[in-house]
């Protein structure tokens, strides 16, 4: 599974440099960025109203956030990206509570994962939504639907998703920065030697955090299950 993995990343990103060598991407690019600008503060907007509807379509949301840093920069595209997730969670988990919560109930049949920590979910809403959050187990768009079924408090739901999201999301906005600076040919000269160094610090020190967040989530999340299982013996 782990070299299937490391294939797939490895296709990717050898198809993502060709298509930079050999494809007008920072023509298509400075395109996309006019087109955005021309919105003004619509922009930023018009992305957040996009990744709701996006989450609710169960569409991934991660080429969006990477997109937005590349159109924005960090800080707007961190707050755009930081609503638009948000709501878009809330609207899906919403739906799943009211209006498709049998269709939602025969998804969550399908995952019997799922279904092994309702029980735990049920006791400790907050802290178990807070590590699903943290550990990619879990599809995100799939997720917000699935945790409508359970007894969780919207409150505590809304808290640990606007904690959980945040190193994800912190890390796909660097790249999307960084990957700014490289199609717009300012990776040497956007800013000085020093807020570089500090950028890719920052990109690597998430990384890092990003990683170690998801290993004790699935620790914790391997022993909600354990625990669940004794339970029913």
């Amino acid at each position: 599974m782990r070299g299937r993995r490391f294939f797939i990343l490895a296709a990717v990103i050898l198809a993502a440099g060709g298509g930079f060598i050999f494809l007008p991407v920072r023509h298509w690019f400075a395109s996309l960025e006019t087109s955005v600008q021309s919105l003004g503060s619509l922009g930023p907007i018009t992305l957040a109203l996009g990744y709701v509807l996006a989450t609710v379509f169960l569409i991934p949301g991660s080429a969006i956030t990477v997109s937005a840093a590349g159109l924005f920069g960090f800080k707007t595209a961190f707050l755009a990206v930081l609503v638009g997730a948000n709501a878009g969670a809330l609207c899906a988990f919403l739906l799943a509570r009211t209006l498709l919560r049998d269709r939602v109930a025969r998804w969550a049949e399908s995952h019997p994962k799922f279904c092994s920590l309702d029980r735990a979910i049920a006791r400790q809403g907050f802290k178990m939504v807070l590590l699903l959050r943290l550990s990619p187990a879990f599809p995100f768009t799939l997720l917000n639907y699935l945790l409508g079924l359970t007894a969780v408090r919207t409150a505590s739901y809304m808290l640990a998703n606007l904690i959980g999201m945040l190193p994800g999301m912190i890390l796909y906005i660097y790249i999307g920065a960084a990957a700014r600076d490289v199609i717009s040919g300012e990776l040497v000269d956007a800013a000085s030697l020093y807020q570089q160094i500090l950028k890719y610090t920052g990109l690597l020190a998430t990384a890092a955090v990003a990683v170690g967040a998801t290993r004790m989530a699935r620790t914790a999340l391997r022993e909600a299950e354990i625990t669940q299982e004794r339970g029913r013996l």
